[in-house]
């Protein structure tokens, strides 16, 4: 009887993890969330939905009682994803300490943004936060965002488009808006113009697709089954980290030349720029330290910014009512102005239609899809989910973009007018909409940001007619920091008729 059991023994296990299996199919046939199988927890589902990974989350959240699941995988990763508002104005505002960026994302992201100001908790956040407050609360700022938005829109990106309209030349609009966006961040924060989208800045564009491969390999990090792989692969120098090195190594070598010629012309020359501040603030921050500052805020001007736009066009060239509708604001502001070349701050200010359709894009898309904490200490969710210890959490900003119980049966549709009261711009909730982040930690260039898209999309939208070349497909997502399209934006370019204006 012995021998028997013990024979039989190969074939009553594979059997014990059938039953098992079969049992939890049933069970999460009627449990909304994730699904958990033995051992493996949700494992197999990550697996197969990785590569669609916001798309997956988005419908389990979307099923999920008050839009909240659990994710448990192999050995200590477990946390909870949500794309409701009051657990998300829980962890950036109610109970902020107990939220941190946490050592799992701070690790993962360390060899590329540093101690830069995104990747902090605690007083060096603090004191880099107060620092930048100073200069994004200035109103020789905002001049200086118009005015440097002005001088590329009028030197290097309406010729391109006028160039390339005259010769029915395909562009890639995603590339150029990284281009515009990453002139403007390195001439506003450091006073260096890299020339990037002139073409004549050979450094920046070695840095521009060196940061755009990082952010690529970075992302992957987080989707490692086990971070032991990609630390051992970072250890060996093998595979993707091996290419991630030689990028990180690139960026901080633009980044470390900014440094050193900003601190060589620190006593010659005086500037007022944000690198300028934290230099001031204390002469004895090391190189690193600033090098780590201007990363961060080139990821945060260019991306975010060249993000938004890229989908908020390819939106606009399927819509030819929002497009006219758009015209017809800029033709009105245009007239009670008397300004008929470029844009003022109290123009912009009056394009409520336009400021809504912005927002209308970004709640769709998103340029930061997602983003994660860490727990501190064990706690309840308002909506009772329990979360603990060392647990991560994201609020997920495209799932909550795209809820019913947010937006009504119509959240699939592209309305402007839902933010939009008597023709007014109406500003939501931002942990209802926290495309900006919210609470301590909310985007301090939120204002900038749409200044410097209104600006754009108003100098642009009435000069050309902006066509996708693949009309019918929507565009793949590339798995980064930011929300991209997989392969680029190609596009053709018509001038605008006059009288259309």
């Amino acid at each position: 009887m012995v021998f028997l059991s013990t024979a039989l023994l190969p074939l009553l296990v594979p059997l014990l993890f059938l039953y098992l299996y079969l049992d939890t199919r049933t069970r999460n046939h009627h449990k909304k969330g994730f699904k958990v199988y033995p051992i493996l927890g949700s494992l197999p589902e990550f697996l197969k939905n990785r590569h669609r990974y916001l798309q997956w989350t988005t419908q389990v959240l979307r099923e999920s009682p008050n839009n909240t699941a659990v994710l448990s995988l192999p050995g200590t990763v477990c946390g909870v994803i949500t794309a409701n508002p009051e657990n998300v104005e829980h962890i950036l505002k109610t109970r902020f300490d107990n939220y941190p960026k946490g050592e799992r994302v701070t690790t993962i992201l360390l060899d590329f943004l540093g101690r830069g100001i995104f990747n902090t908790d605690g007083e060096l956040w603090k004191v880099q936060r107060k620092t930048a407050s100073y200069e994004f609360n200035t109103k020789s700022l905002r001049n200086f965002v118009l005015e440097n938005v002005t001088v590329e829109l009028q030197t290097r990106l309406l010729p391109i488009f006028s160039r390339a309209s005259e010769t029915d030349k395909i562009l890639d609009l995603q590339d150029l808006l990284e281009r515009f966006t990453f002139d403007n961040i390195c001439k506003l924060a450091f006073n260096v113009d890299p020339g990037c989208l002139g073409g004549d800045g050979t450094s920046g564009a070695e840095f521009m697709a060196a940061i755009e491969d990082a952010m690529v390999l970075i992302s992957g990090r987080f989707m490692t089954i086990l971070p032991m792989i990609w630390k051992i692969k970072k250890l060996l120098n093998v595979g993707t980290e091996r290419r991630l090195g030689e990028c990180i190594a690139r960026i901080r070598k633009f980044a470390d030349e900014i440094v050193q010629f900003r601190l060589e012309a620190k006593d010659r020359t005086h500037n007022e720029d944000l690198l300028s501040r934290f230099i001031g603030v204390d002469d004895n921050n090391s190189t690193d330290f600033l090098r780590d500052i201007i990363i961060s805020f080139i990821l945060a001007g260019r991306d975010t910014t060249s993000s938004a736009l890229s989908w908020f066009f390819w939106i606009l060239s399927s819509r030819p009512e929002v497009q006219k509708k758009i015209i017809n604001e800029i033709e009105s502001v245009r007239s009670q102005s008397g300004e008929k070349t470029v844009f003022r701050y109290e123009d912009l200010k009056e394009m409520h239609y336009l400021h809504a359709a912005i927002s209308e894009s970004m709640r769709l898309y998103p340029p930061v899809a997602a983003d994660s904490k860490e727990c501190l200490n064990d706690d309840v969710l308002p909506d009772g989910t329990v979360i603990k210890k060392y647990w991560f959490i994201t609020y997920h900003t495209y799932a909550m973009g795209r809820s019913e119980s947010l937006w009504g049966k119509d959240w699939a549709e592209f309305k402007p007018e839902r933010w939009l009261e008597n023709g007014v711009y109406r500003t939501e909730n931002p942990f209802r909409f926290p495309v900006f982040h919210a609470g301590p930690r909310i985007c301090l260039g939120k204002d900038m940001a749409y200044t410097q898209m209104k600006s754009i999309v108003a100098s642009v939208i009435e000069r050309f007619e902006i066509h996708a070349v693949d009309k019918e497909n929507h565009p793949k997502y590339n798995l980064s920091f930011t929300l991209r399209m997989k392969g680029g934006f190609p596009v053709k370019l018509r001038a605008r008729a006059r009288d259309c204006i």
